[in-house]
């Protein structure tokens, strides 16, 4: 590898490399979950399967609970926290129409994107 501010060779150990390979990705995801008549909730976290599913089960008191907003409607992946985080306060800012438009570009349909992410009781194959 070349390190363009120095005019030399880095070198990586074996064991350096194997490092970074055995590292996980980490994803954090910035979303919208909405309610049948399209309240918005909008969210960031680093777990979205987890999170969409605590809306569902309204495992957390709160707007989204409250407003039925349950559905994932649009999200998107970042590599870390501040780009994420920034993008939610972006989201935030926009006026409602905005918004509306931006997951209609991604999902016309407004479907549930977690649709069959989620077996309730597997004895029963009840799909949240």
């Amino acid at each position: 590898m070349r390190d363009e501010s120095h005019d030399h060779v880095l070198v990586a150990t074996f064991g350096d490399l194997l490092y970074i390979l055995a590292m996980p990705e980490r994803a954090y995801f910035t979303y919208i979950v909405a309610s049948r008549s399209h309240t918005l909730y909008i969210g960031v976290t680093s777990n979205l399967s987890k999170r969409v599913f605590d809306h569902k089960q309204k495992t957390h008191r709160g707007f989204s609970a409250t407003y039925n907003c349950n559905r994932l409607v649009w999200f998107e992946r970042f590599s870390g926290p501040k780009s994420a985080i920034a993008r939610e306060k972006q989201l935030k800012g926009w006026i409602r129409a905005k918004k509306i438009a931006s997951i209609e570009k991604a999902n016309p349909t407004w479907n549930d994107l977690s649709e069959g992410w989620y077996v309730l009781d597997p004895s029963i194959d009840r799909r949240i």
